[in-house]
């Protein structure tokens, strides 16, 4: 059985030759071409939103293909924009939106918005990694997972941005042998125990990053059946680096013992 890393490795080893061939794709080369063609006409929100299989598309690029039904919703998030602080997009805690939110930002442009670039070639190209990452959950959720982090890790300034994504959340999770039962304990001391253990600025070191996604897959091949323990002990300097503080896992011991 192929270890998760190595399936991971094998795409994220040449990311542009692995995009490349999934361009190919019949079905994602018709929807790409359907996009291009159309969207530089789109001129207002409500355009935007009345083609479903252009939406589809766009929030397919950012990840949130399951949202492309909500159409009032989407109007309140771009309708508003981005710029004030107490706008809709600003007040959702996945950061998906507010990306989403940058990229089709006809608050600020208009009609000009559908005109830029990004918004056409580069909605294209993140459309193309985002099913990259599906394809390969497909097989094994874990190698999509991993490439999600591959992707998302070094753009983070904080760690409550990892609580707040499930997919980041369940790689470092995983990788810090944190239990389920981690997300019920007290938000000031989960924000606590991810500052001890875990150094952003280690996530835009490509080396730091690459041992960070080894311990993850490797871990996850352990919990899901894939591999045996053996090789994991190399992973951690100690035992106690694997595990959880003394201090976390009383206040976990008392959560069980209420669930």
């Amino acid at each position: 059985m192929t270890s998760t890393f190595t399936s991971y490795s094998l795409i994220a080893r040449d990311l542009q030759r692995s995009e490349s061939v999934l361009r190919r794709q019949p079905m994602i080369q018709r929807e790409a071409d359907y996009y291009l063609e159309k969207i530089g006409s789109v001129k207002t929100v409500d355009a935007f939103v009345s083609d479903r299989r252009l939406l589809t598309f766009a929030m397919s690029a950012f990840g949130l293909q399951d949202m492309a039904y909500a159409k009032a919703f989407v109007r309140k998030v771009l309708n508003e924009g981005q710029d004030a602080p107490d706008a809709f997009v600003n007040k959702l805690a996945d950061k998906r939106y507010l990306e989403f939110a940058k990229a089709f930002d006809f608050k600020r442009y208009g009609a000009a918005t559908t005109a830029f670039d990004s918004v056409q070639k580069g909605v294209v190209d993140k459309y193309v990694r985002q099913s990259l990452e599906t394809q390969a959950g497909s097989d094994n959720e874990g190698v999509r997972l991993a490439l999600y982090f591959q992707r998302n890790a070094s753009k983070l300034t904080s760690v409550t941005e990892i609580l707040a994504d499930r997919a980041l959340n369940e790689v470092v999770k995983t990788a810090l042998r944190l239990p389920d039962v981690f997300s019920l304990v007290n938000i000031d001391k989960q924000i606590q125990t991810l500052e001890s253990r875990v150094d952003l600025a280690d996530f835009r070191d490509p080396a730091k990053l690459n041992q960070f996604i080894k311990r993850f897959t490797t871990l996850w091949d352990v919990d899901n059946g894939r591999q045996s323990v053996g090789g994991v002990a190399s992973l951690f300097g100690q035992t106690g680096q694997a595990g959880v503080s003394d201090a976390l896992m009383a206040s976990l011991a008392k959560i069980r013992t209420r669930v």
